[in-house]
C-alpha cells in the first residue's frame, strides 16, 4: 500500500500528455507496479521460508551434535577425574618409590665406601702376598739349588723318568683302547662277558640268599616272640626271687642283729664268770 501511493504521488508529480488520458494511465501503471511488487515479496517470502526451514533443520542437527558433544564432554570429564585419582595414586607411589631410591642410594653409597675400603684392604694384603711370593721363591730356587747337589736329587731325577714313562704307556693304553680292534679292548669285553656271567650267577645266588634270609627272618620273628615270651617269663622269675632275696637279706639283718645281742650277752656273761 506504501509502495501504491508512492507510485500514485509520483504520477501526481510527471507531466502527462494531456488532461483526458492522465488518471486511467496512472491507475493501470500503479496496479501492474503493485502486483509486479506483490509477486516478488512473495517469492522474497518463500526464499526466506526454505531458508528457515534449512536454518531449522541446522539448528536441529547442531542441536543434537550439541547433546552428543555434552554426553561426550560428561564421559571425558569422568574419564579426566579417573586419570587423575590414577595420576594422584601414581604420584603417591611415585614418592615412595623416590624414599625408597634415596635411601638405596644411600645405602649403595655406604656399600661403595665399604667396597672401596675393602679393595684397599686387598690390594694391601696382595702387595703383602707378593713381597712373601717373592721370599718364597728365591727361598725356593735356593733350596733347588742346594737339592740339585745331593742324592735326592738323582732319586727325583729317576722317578721324573718314571713318571715320564708312565705317561708313554698311558698314551699307548688310550690309543689302544680307542683303537675297537686293539687288545685292551678285547681283554674289556672278555671281562665284561666274564663280569656279565658272574652277575647273573650272583644275582641267582642273591635271589636264593634272599628266599633263605625270608625264611630266617620268620624263624627269627618266631623265635624273637619266645624270648619274648620267656624275658617276661624270666622277669616274672626274677622279681619273685628280688622278693625272696630281699627277704632273706631282711632276714640275714634280723639274725645278724640277734647274734650281736647274743654276742653282747654272752660278752656280758663272760664278764659276770670271774665275779662269781
Amino acid at each position: 500500500m506504501s509502495h501504491l501511493s508512492d507510485s500514485a504521488r509520483g504520477l501526481t508529480r510527471l507531466p502527462g500528455p494531456g488532461p483526458e488520458h492522465q488518471p486511467g494511465a496512472a491507475l493501470t501503471r500503479a496496479v501492474e507496479d503493485v502486483s509486479q511488487h506483490g509477486f516478488t515479496q512473495t517469492e522474497a517470502l518463500e526464499e526466506k521460508r526454505r531458508t528457515l526451514s534449512s536454518l531449522q533443520a541446522a539448528l536441529s542437527g547442531v542441536s543434537r551434535e550439541c547433546e552428543a558433544a555434552e554426553q561426550e564432554l560428561r564421559s571425558k570429564d569422568r574419564a579426566f577425574l579417573l586419570l587423575q585419582g590414577e595420576l594422584e595414586a601414581l604420584e603417591g607411589r611415585t614418592n615412595v618409590l623416590q624414599g625408597r631410591c634415596v635411601a638405596i642410594g644411600g645405602e649403595n653409597t655406604e656399600l661403595q665406601i665399604g667396597v672401596a675400603e675393602e679393595e684397599e684392604k686387598a690390594r694391601m694384603a696382595l702387595e703383602r702376598f707378593n713381597t712373601y711370593r717373592g721370599i718364597m721363591q728365591a727361598h725356593r730356587a735356593a733350596a733347588l739349588q742346594a737339592e740339585s747337589q745331593t742324592d735326592a736329587h738323582k732319586e727325583l731325577q729317576d722317578k721324573r723318568a718314571l713318571l715320564r714313562m708312565l705317561a708313554q704307556r698311558k698314551e699307548e693304553l688310550r690309543k689302544d683302547l680307542e683303537n675297537p680292534n686293539g687288545n685292551t679292548v678285547h681283554m674289556e669285553k672278555s671281562e665284561n662277558d666274564a663280569l656279565k656271567r658272574e652277575i647273573s650267577v650272583r644275582r641267582e645266588t642273591i635271589a636264593k640268599k634272599r628266599e633263605q634270609v625270608k625264611k630266617e627272618f620268620e624263624t627269627h620273628s618266631q623265635i624273637k616272640k619266645d624270648i619274648e615270651i620267656q624275658n617276661r617269663r624270666f622277669e616274672a622269675i626274677l622279681k619273685r626271687l628280688c622278693c625272696q632275696l630281699s627277704r632273706a637279706q631282711a632276714a640275714h639283718r634280723q639274725m645278724s642283729t640277734d647274734v650281736h645281742h647274743l654276742e653282747r650277752q654272752l660278752a656280758e656273761l663272760k664278764g659276770q664268770l670271774p665275779s662269781s
